[in-house]
């Protein structure tokens, strides 16, 4: 992935919020888009950012969101070369923003930048992840509600984090929480998940959602095979992501076990005479299989431990708070 980039002139100093919008083949929306976004903010009194991160588009999205850029300070806008997808461009949008704060929505205007301060003010409650709730989903029943649904009830069963709606885009997460997260393949539809990992405070919020006015939607009901890959490498993502040996160790272990059962039932046959050569070569090439796929795990399981160890340059703990103690002095009983 080679984005480039391009910004405006200005560039405010402290950055309070960031608005990141995946952008592809949206070209009559990105004006009105931009426009309600700036009167959404327009009492927010702290610098703000929109960060437009186009995704391979073809249909002169680019050169729009580009003249915008030009037009408006407040404007970043990331071109990929190519389409990568939503994730990469959520990845994309994460690393260019500089808000302490970052708020993502979609950009074909079915989200509605106007309850973007009801999420901050949401997040200053205490929490680190404000995720949108669609309650009156204006898309279509069979096609993306129904699928949607049984998608996001099976989700909230596998990842624990309990939502009306995972896949809503309009979202507002901490600063911290952000930098923490890593997208890869499709994972952007599991950023609260991601987010839980951390140790996130995560609430949701009804959020208004309108009909798309221009352009095609980019989802279909095939997305749901890819919603079930990923929700599988998730559910592993979640439970081994800081220890693959585990995982590995598990499949070790199973495999030394049935390696050892089928050498034992080659043992008790030779002890009965029972002993047939078809068979005995057979339970052989399996204990064989078994025993060294069973070593083979293991090394596995070593490798990726240390792969994650020197990959991983992240602290393995967030800190909420500290408070420090006051000095014992001789004689006296330090009192807080």
């Amino acid at each position: 992935m080679s984005p480039n980039v391009t910004t405006g002139e200005v560039t405010p100093s402290t950055i309070e919020l960031s608005v990141v919008v995946p952008i592809y083949n949206e070209l009559l929306n990105i004006e009105p888009l931009y426009e309600a976004v700036r009167a959404a903010l327009a009492n927010f009194d702290k610098p703000w950012e929109l960060v437009l991160v186009d995704d391979g588009s073809t249909d002169g999205s680019r050169e729009k969101l580009q003249e915008l850029a030009e037009r408006d300070p407040r404007v970043r806008v990331v071109l990929f070369r190519r389409n990568f997808g939503q994730s990469a461009a959520m990845a994309a949008g994460f690393e260019h923003a500089r808000g302490r704060v970052v708020v993502t929505m979609d950009g074909d205007l079915q989200n509605d930048p106007a309850d973007i301060p009801a999420l901050l003010q949401k997040l200053d409650e205490g929490y680190d992840v404000v995720s949108g709730w669609r309650k009156n989903r204006q898309d279509k029943l069979f096609v993306r509600k129904v699928p949607s649904w049984l998608a996001n009830r099976l989700i909230c069963s596998v990842t624990g984090v309990k939502l009306h709606d995972t896949g809503c885009s309009l979202k507002a997460y901490r600063r911290e929480i952000i930098d923490r997260i890593r997208l890869y393949g499709e994972l952007h539809r599991f950023i609260p998940a991601l987010a839980r990992i951390e140790g996130a405070r995560i609430t949701e919020l009804p959020v208004k959602h309108h009909p798309r006015r221009f352009g095609k939607s980019k989802y279909n009901i095939t997305r749901t095979y890819k919603v079930l890959m990923d929700l599988l490498t998730l559910n592993i993502f979640l439970k081994y992501e800081r220890n693959p040996l585990y995982f590995f160790g598990w499949l070790a272990i199973l495999s030394i076990l049935a390696g050892t059962a089928a050498l034992g039932a080659m043992g008790v046959q030779a002890l009965r005479g029972m002993a047939d050569p078809g068979v005995t070569n057979v339970l052989l090439t399996v204990t064989f299989v078994l025993l060294v796929s069973g070593v083979q795990f293991t090394l596995l399981g070593l490798v990726a431990k240390l792969i994650v160890a020197s990959g991983d340059r992240r602290l393995t703990y967030l800190v909420e708070a500290t408070e420090s103690a006051p000095r014992r002095r001789p004689g006296r009983r330090a009192v807080r």
